[in-house]
């Protein structure tokens, strides 16, 4: 089959009139190149694909449904098999019978020879038979201990994700472009902590699945009165009217958005559910007059307009929520930290699972990544959920020779051991998607009960969500794909910004991790310890959300939030991120700057 080009790809988009742009193209490339197909016969696929779903758009998000759905069952060609055997990876069967033959072959000339005085016969080693424990003392290699054959009696190493390509370049830059380099100091200095403690912090398990009906209530009036209250007292506004009382004057009103039905949030769908002190009652509201707006279930929102019947309002003003301050260290922790004063751009890398190909368990994703980590000590890395994914089809269906929490255990023990030499400070974060852990938002960290004194210093147990401090900077973090579940139910008009922008500008006058409400279907909310641990107590100087959706570095107003990717994208490989950050963040005339100086997006 001849070699295909992005013009061909193109120039077949163009005969049959479907939009696409670089993106697109580059995506139709790649699976070109990975099914043996040409540019006329994907884009007839294609086609064929989209008519048969109402013309479906041709988007990156619809490619991947279109590679599951229909390329993935493609049978390949027969006389394919031979020649793909010499060019690419071998199964860990046949690599077994090359070796046991080999050792048979070595076995039979040594019983025909004396062997030399301390003449040594070469170790073989597979991953399925791995050196004895004295060579594997020899060999710190993060690979032994994630070998595929281990986890799954089918597995092989990812084809696909050893052919992608762009290995190492650099997909989106923030901030400082020239001058930066990339290379952290590991040993660092810098210190890693929650910034809560104790019993503001959600240091362990908790028991749930208790809540009542009431005590939600309660939490959501809470959440609407006090944020609320920080707005009356910010625009001087005297009091809040009842929603449903009938006036002809105009009155501003409080309450929390929602949607008539269970479907999807629309304009001519829009609640306005009051609070308790309001009379807590629910009325439609017409948004016609409004010359911008961006709304979502759950958002707390201060309106003007006018109610006339007392059955639906219609809104001529939209207040817009209040950020919380910045970070501040008291004059305490100022003065312990004087005497280490980190003064030296930090290097903070931060990734997000799956750490496997969709196709295989093979842990090669997870292995070069430590082997980025030790190339570029960087002083912190932040790595997110899910290690052992509970979406893998492997998983699913149960096709493994290992528990999950063996599994994990194996996972973390080669990322702690394997980065040892580098001295990287390591932050592990749990996903809902983390199988063998507690499906319960928040959720609780991660518990490692065998790590040694030394690795137990260079390695902080985070809860989903949380705020870390590194140095005198603040980072919030959290695994759920807040900007997925948001996006799909965000509406706006008029605002003149991109969706990711409102989305984290939301997050942060709502001053919540997740306040969204009602939860997407996934995720399993405890409204108690939501209310005690899942808000926002400040304005994180960093804001870190990875998301399926694509990545981004954004400054909204003040904070800089980041989506690194995942590490793996179904079976080819993804992105991780990493920042140059200011540990101990400078006021110039009083201002206060960002203390992010550049960040960038990288290809594993």
């Amino acid at each position: 089959m001849a070699s295909v080009t992005a013009e061909d790809i193109k120039c077949e988009l163009d005969t049959f009139n479907i939009a696409f742009n670089n993106d697109t193209v580059d995506k139709m490339l790649e699976q070109c190149l990975c099914h043996r197909l040409g540019g006329e016969e994907i884009v007839c696929e294609w086609f064929a694909f989209s008519s048969s779903r109402e013309q479906l758009p041709l988007t990156l998000e619809n490619l991947d449904q279109f590679e599951h759905e229909i390329l993935n069952k493609k049978k390949k060609p027969k006389g394919s098999s031979k020649g793909i055997q010499f060019n690419k990876t071998r199964d860990i069967n046949s690599i077994q019978e090359l070796i046991r033959a080999e050792e048979e072959e070595e076995s039979l000339l040594d019983s025909y020879s004396t062997p030399a005085k301390g003449s040594q016969k070469r170790a073989l080693t597979t991953p399925e038979h791995p050196q004895s424990k004295r060579g594997v003392a020899r060999l710190a290699s993060p690979s032994l201990l994630l070998s595929p054959a281990s986890f799954s009696s089918s597995a092989t190493p990812s084809q696909k994700y050893g052919m992608r390509s762009g290995r190492g370049e650099v997909v989106l830059s923030f901030g400082a472009v020239q001058g930066p380099r990339w290379t952290g100091k590991g040993w660092s200095a810098v210190r890693v902590e929650l910034l809560e403690e104790g019993e503001n912090s959600l240091i362990s398990s908790y028991k749930y699945m208790f809540q009542r009906l009431r005590d939600v209530r309660d939490v959501l009036t809470e959440k609407i009165e006090e944020l609320g209250e920080e707005l009356r007292s910010h625009f001087n506004i005297e009091e809040f009217s009842p929603v449903s009382l009938p006036v002809q004057d105009s009155i501003t009103v409080l309450g929390q958005v929602c949607c008539d039905s269970n479907g999807k949030l629309n304009a001519q769908s829009v609640l306005l559910e009051a609070g308790q002190e309001q009379g807590g009652r629910l009325v439609p509201v017409n948004l016609s007059e409004l010359k911008e707006f961006s709304l979502f279930p759950g958002q707390v929102v201060v309106m003007e307009g006018m109610n006339p019947s007392g059955e639906k309002f219609v809104a001529t003003k939209l207040y817009e929520g209040i950020p919380l301050p910045f970070y501040c260290p008291s004059e305490a922790k100022q003065e312990m930290d004087e005497g280490k004063i980190v003064s030296e751009p930090v290097m903070v890398m931060m990734a997000c699972g799956p750490y496997t190909p969709s196709e295989s368990l093979t842990y090669d994703p997870l292995i070069d990544l430590i082997t980025i980590i030790n190339k570029d000590h960087p002083d912190v890395c932040i790595l997110f959920g899910p290690f052992v994914d509970s979406k893998h089809e492997q998983i699913e269906k149960n096709q493994v020779t290992e528990t999950f929490e063996n599994i994990f255990k194996r996972c973390v023990d080669s990322i702690v051991e394997g980065t040892k030499g580098s001295g990287c400070r390591l932050v592990f974060v749990p996903s809902q998607r983390d199988v063998h852990h507690h499906y319960i938002y928040p959720q609780p960290p991660f518990s490692l009960t065998n790590l040694s004194k030394d690795d137990s210093a260079r390695v902080t147990l985070a809860p989903d969500p949380c705020t870390l401090l590194i140095g005198n900077v603040t980072f919030g973090l959290t695994s759920t794909d807040i900007v997925f579940h948001m996006g799909a139910e965000e509406i706006s008009s008029g605002t003149g910004t991109e969706r990711f922008s409102r989305i984290m500008k939301h997050m942060l006058t709502q001053r919540s991790y997740y306040p969204l409400h009602p939860p997407a279907e996934e995720v399993n909310m405890d409204y108690d310890k939501f209310q005690q641990f899942g808000q926002m107590n400040l304005t994180p100087d960093i804001l870190i959300v990875p998301s399926e959706l694509r990545y981004f570095i954004k400054d909204v107003i003040g904070c800089v939030c980041v989506n690194p990717g995942r590490l793996t994208k179904g079976q080819v490989g993804g992105t991780y991120g990493r920042l140059l950050i200011q540990p101990n963040p400078v006021l110039v005339e009083g201002k206060r700057v960002s203390p992010c100086i550049a960040g960038q997006v990288v290809k594993i």
